[in-house]
């Protein structure tokens, strides 16, 4: 079979663009959890993730008749509505997702531990833990990203090439996008808020694909998000000199004497 043929590099070009976008969904989650580990556990961790995602994909590229299966494998009626394996996995994985930003927003914004000296303990979190989140969120990308893979290639050789590339530029720029958030409260805030809205389209595609597909829900969220993106932007351009707010996973001791 021909590889080098203009109609490969269009696909194999489609799938990189992809994967990386699929990716930084991906690279925002892991800097999120990563970044309650140990100090010198947080690279790790983050290499860790990605390399998860990276052979959670290839395995599914490889088993892909046994994914696109659960595209026709009914496994439960809810409400009247038929759900597949696959739809299972969307509803699940959204769930998850909106609960755990949810509760990432609340722990940084509400919760806060003291010792007995009254001073501010962050939050932590192990790497098994991480590792066990990280499995748990990157099956559902990877399996929506691996049936649209197979719908734009059919060509094995293409579509890992693409994911491996495409994990290389994440593993390289994970290091500063976890840096930035983290020096930017306001971006983690909205990197969350990203994620609540992930996980809401991925229940939305869970319980009607076709509905979602109709509306092009997946257009008006992407772009809701990178409207906002952009006013971030603007936002920290414009008042660069203010001092951001700290969260709780970067405590100051409370004032005494209140």
């Amino acid at each position: 079979m021909e590889l080098l043929t203009t109609e490969n590099l269009i696909a194999f070009l489609t799938l990189l663009a992809l994967e990386i976008v699929l990716g930084i969904d991906n690279v925002i989650f892991i800097s999120i959890l990563s970044d309650k580990l140990p100090t010198a556990q947080k690279v790790l961790g983050q290499r860790l993730g990605i390399g998860l995602a990276v052979v959670g994909r290839i395995l599914l590229l490889m088993a892909i008749t046994w994914v696109q299966s659960l595209e026709n494998a009914r496994v439960m009626t809810l409400f009247g509505n038929a759900i597949s394996g696959k739809d299972l996995v969307l509803l699940l994985g959204g769930l998850f997702l909106i609960g755990k930003s949810t509760y990432e927003i609340h722990e940084k914004l509400e919760v806060a531990e003291y010792d007995k000296h009254g001073v501010g303990k962050a939050a932590t979190t192990t790497l098994t833990a991480m590792v066990a989140q990280v499995i748990v969120i990157d099956i559902v990308f990877s399996l929506d990203s691996v049936i649209t893979a197979v719908g734009i290639s059919n060509v094995m050789s293409i579509m890992i090439t693409a994911i491996l590339i495409a994990a290389a530029v994440m593993i390289a720029f994970a290091g500063q996008v976890s840096a930035f958030v983290e020096r930017h409260p306001t971006m983690k805030m909205l990197a969350l808020s990203f994620l609540i809205l992930i996980g809401a389209l991925l229940v939305a595609e869970g319980w009607n694909p076709q509905a979602t597909h109709d509306l092009q829900l997946k257009n008006y969220i992407y772009f809701a998000m990178s409207f906002s993106f952009m006013v971030e932007l603007f936002n920290m351009k414009l008042r660069r000199t203010t001092k951001p707010v700290h969260l709780h996973n970067r405590p100051r001791p409370p004032k005494r004497g209140n």
